[in-house]
């Protein structure tokens, strides 16, 4: 059967390039750590301040967010040059700015959701190396959560170090990350880094499950044209959607269960719905546990940074701490072309419909929005 046109195919040498740093992570860990060791003088100079985090459940607008942020010129972040070989990152980026002789061209990125993106543009893939050192990670059959109980030593180090690396090479005074997984471990990393700087946008459940629905089925279609896209998806740290779809286990054993249950039964929009309400109970029952550490977090509604971008962009840039000044023409092309999504819109059945605000409704209610 032929492909369609627009249809994801996976590079052959990307893949096999992934496939081999994944094989060999042990040996280039090593490598990064002598890379370390031959900068330690000047890693001593770099300060690693407030940290800035964008993480939520997929789809709910953390990867424009971090494009928008990844503007400033104070940050800087994981791009898509940086994978797969994510474990030397000062070498590798300093041969990239030495051999490259033209800036890479946009173009739309697999998900199909109006992104422009090129190997310079923010893409997640510290998840990595926190796969590298915590196994089970991702086993939903258990809670996924990483709380400061759960600190690695070795772990701090390597990242510590990463991240420093990241700035010498970059020139840069703060470090950006967008992942969604890092939901989970928002106590881990204010233990880790207490200044660090958290932002979470939520969405509209019906528009969010509508689209996690969306992108699931894209990727599971994409992944019966090339059958490499699914382990594409896996040696880059993203399950979220595809033929290996694993969900986040919140500490709510019978929670995930249920939502694994309504997935294998075929009951997509039961599942997401399920998933989207553990995700942002857990968020709620976090900021409570938080307490003061709470002032980390900023939470705001995806749907208020496309209707009225200036604000919410304004709060961002505060509570990151960033200077407005040096952002003022990238907030005015923010600005100017932030919008809702039209590329498609939910088509659920008035079931369906009936089902999410069933399911829904009472969380959504906790972060502003009225079902029904």
């Amino acid at each position: 059967m032929p492909r369609p046109a627009d249809a994801v195919t996976v590079p052959t040498g990307l893949h096999w390039q992934s496939r081999f740093f994944a094989a060999t992570a042990a040996w280039w860990q090593r490598l990064g750590q002598l890379e370390t060791r031959l900068l330690a003088d000047e890693l001593q100079a770099v300060d690693i301040t407030a940290p800035i985090y964008v993480t939520s459940l997929a789809r709910a607008g953390t990867t424009i967010v971090t494009e928008m942020l990844a503007a400033h010129p104070e940050v800087t972040c994981h791009r898509y040059s940086d994978f797969p070989n994510l474990w030397t990152p000062y070498w590798r980026n300093w041969l990239l700015q030495r051999s490259r002789t033209a800036t890479p061209p946009l173009v739309e990125r697999a998900h199909k959701d109006r992104i422009l993106v090129n190997n310079d543009s923010p893409e997640a893939v510290e998840e990595i190396l926190w796969n590298r050192f915590f196994a089970g990670l991702h086993d939903e059959r258990h809670s996924n959560e990483l709380t400061a109980d759960h600190r690695q030593p070795e772990f701090d180090r390597f990242y510590t170090e990463h991240l420093q690396k990241l700035l010498l090479v970059r020139s840069a005074g703060r470090y950006l990350s967008k992942g969604n997984y890092n939901i989970s471990r928002l106590k881990y990393l204010l233990d880790l880094f207490p200044d660090a700087k958290i932002l979470i946008p939520v969405r509209h459940p019906v528009n969010h499950i509508a689209s996690l629905a969306k992108q699931h089925r894209y990727f599971s279609q994409a992944h019966q044209q090339d059958s490499r896209v699914g382990t594409q998806l896996a040696l880059a740290g993203h399950w979220e959607f595809g033929p290996y779809r694993k969900l986040v286990n919140f500490g709510d054993d019978p929670a995930a269960a249920a939502i694994r249950a309504a997935w294998n039964n075929g009951e997509e929009v039961r599942g997401w719905a399920r998933y989207w309400v553990s995700t942002y109970e857990y968020l709620n029952k976090l900021i409570k546990e938080l307490g003061s550490n709470s002032n980390n977090l900023l939470i705001f509604q995806y749907e208020q940074l496309c209707a009225t971008p200036e604000p919410v962009i304004d709060r961002i840039l505060e509570h990151a701490g960033l200077p407005p000044e040096p952002y003022s023409s990238a907030k005015r092309h923010y600005a100017a072309n932030i919008s809702l999504p039209q590329y498609y819109r939910p088509d659920f059945s008035e079931p369906e419909q009936k089902l999410i605000q069933t399911i829904c409704a009472p969380t959504a209610e906790k972060f502003g929005y009225q079902l029904g």
